[in-house]
Order: C-alpha cells, then sequence, then structure tokens
C-alpha cells in the first residue's frame, strides 16, 4: 500500500499559478512510480470530489476538460513524486487537492479508474 503526501498549496491571486507535488512512498520491492497511475483530484466545500488528472504507467496523461490547457501533470520517477502544474487559476479552483493512486496495467490512464488511497491533501485558495 502506497503512502501518498501532498504539498505545495497556497494563497494565490487570480491569474496566479502554483504547483503541487505528490510524493509516493511504501513501494513494494522491485516496483517504482511508473507501475501505477496517479490522479489528482480536489473538493470544494459542499461540493463533491472532482477528477482533474491522471497521469498513466506509460506516461500518457489525461484532463478533466475544467482543467485542460490551464493544468498540466508530471512525473519524476527518479524521486517518487508527481506534479501538478496550475496556470492561470481562478476562484473557482480554491479546493483541497488530494492525489490517489491505482496499480494499473493499462497504458492509459481515466478519470474514472478505480484510485484509491488519498493523501491528506493540500488546500489551495485563489483569492484576490
Amino acid at each position: 500500500q502506497l503512502q501518498l503526501v501532498e504539498s505545495g498549496g497556497g494563497l494565490v491571486q487570480p491569474g496566479g499559478s502554483l504547483r503541487l507535488s505528490c510524493e509516493a512512498s511504501g513501494f513494494p520491492s522491485g516496483y517504482t512510480l511508473d507501475y501505477y497511475e496517479i490522479g489528482w483530484f480536489r473538493q470544494a466545500p459542499g461540493k463533491e470530489r472532482e477528477g482533474l488528472s491522471c497521469i498513466s504507467t506509460s506516461g500518457q496523461t489525461n484532463y478533466a476538460g475544467s482543467v485542460k490547457g490551464r493544468f498540466a501533470i508530471s512525473r519524476d520517477v527518479a524521486k517518487n513524486t508527481v506534479y501538478l502544474q496550475m496556470n492561470n487559476l481562478k476562484p473557482e479552483d480554491t479546493a483541497v487537492y488530494s492525489c490517489a493512486y491505482f496499480r494499473s496495467t493499462s497504458w492509459i490512464c481515466k478519470m474514472e479508474d478505480p484510485f484509491h488511497s488519498w493523501g491528506q491533501g493540500t488546500q489551495v485558495t485563489v483569492s484576490s
């Protein structure tokens, strides 16, 4: 069971940028980050959790329509870390952002995949 820890959140003005990190640990022997799909999610107060982006075992990426063109997911396998670069942030992006994983044998990822074991999350607040 992997453990995921998010960081990088904070307060940013509309139009600003943030880069979130999701560091994974607890890999079984012989496994590395690229054996897993990693997904980024967010949840605003009073709203359901929303899937934002995922990166597959092959490095293929997928995005929700609400963030496509503004957010970019990437990973550094050597650092066991997946990043979410968020640009042109809007007040409606305010939420707790968290990551989760799925042990996949597919080369593509979808936000509907059975991600699990979310981290504790990092707060992103977009406000002037």
